[in-house]
């Protein structure tokens, strides 16, 4: 008994170790890509085409879904305003329900889902297949050639993507309530200026989705450059990135609400 319980603890004491040492060579990893971010900037080129590949080819996902999220939310905020007479405040309901959380939260998940995943899977591949060692040969730093722009363009996406999928949500929430349902177009818009402040939600809420961006990022190039160089290797890695990343936003996002919005 007293054996099976050591050999337990071992195995905790083993796993929790590799766990902090992932974590603390992750740190380093990043602060790596900080340093090297000045190379990789110089030739913008390189960060521009990866905003294409991380940002613009995910619209069609981002604004389908605000569009459908809005639509959702016009739909249930309709009937449970109502039942108190307060159908006027539909408009204040979508826009501070996506402003505020849900837009940066949903953005960043499918950002990670979509963009992170196809960014760990490209750089896992470039390892396997010994891309990476042939620019050290060369003498090209592969961090500030292939991750640093990788990192900067999931940066600059992510608060971009997050406001598209927020105005798309208040759109969808527009056709439900007015267009659908019946409100009245002034009341539905006034209501919202009214009660949707610039620095309590719309700051915030930009605030959270870089933050989400730098997460996704930083978890989608990690993996990516860290992963075995094999075909199972880039496969875990991919699906790590995706759990990893949708776990670090959901924690995040509570911190970052307990700290923005305790006093609201």
């Amino acid at each position: 008994m007293l054996t099976k319980l050591a050999a337990g603890l071992r195995l905790l004491g083993r796993s929790v170790t590799d766990r902090l040492w992932r974590l603390g060579f992750a740190s380093r990893f990043l602060l790596a890509t900080l340093l090297y971010s000045g190379m990789a900037l110089r030739r913008f080129g390189l960060t521009i085409r990866e905003i294409y590949f991380t940002g613009v080819l995910s619209l069609i996902i981002i604004l389908v879904s605000g569009l459908f999220v809005g639509m959702v939310l016009g739909l249930q905020g309709y009937d449970t305003l109502q039942r108190f007479g307060s159908a006027s405040a539909l408009g204040t309901l979508v826009a501070l329900s996506l402003v505020r959380e849900l837009g940066p939260v949903v953005a960043a998940l499918l950002f990670a889902s979509r963009a992170g995943s196809a960014i760990t899977a490209e750089i896992g591949l470039m390892k396997a297949t010994e891309q990476l060692s042939a620019m050290e040969m060369m003498a090209v730093n592969p961090i500030a050639r292939v991750v640093a722009p990788r990192f900067w363009a999931g940066v600059v996406s992510m608060p971009l993507l997050a406001a598209l999928f927020s105005a798309m949500g208040i759109f969808g929430g527009y056709l439900v309530g007015v267009q659908l349902i019946g409100v009245d177009d002034g009341i539905f818009w006034s209501q919202m200026r009214s009660s949707v402040d610039f620095g309590d939600d719309i700051v915030n809420g930009v605030i959270k989705s870089a933050v989400f961006g730098v997460i996704v990022s930083w978890i989608a190039v990690f993996e990516g450059y860290d992963c075995e160089p094999t075909a199972e290797g880039v496969s875990g890695a991919t699906t790590r990135t995706v759990v990893t990343s949708s776990l670090a936003i959901l924690a995040a996002d509570f911190m970052l609400t307990a700290f923005m919005f305790r006093g609201a």
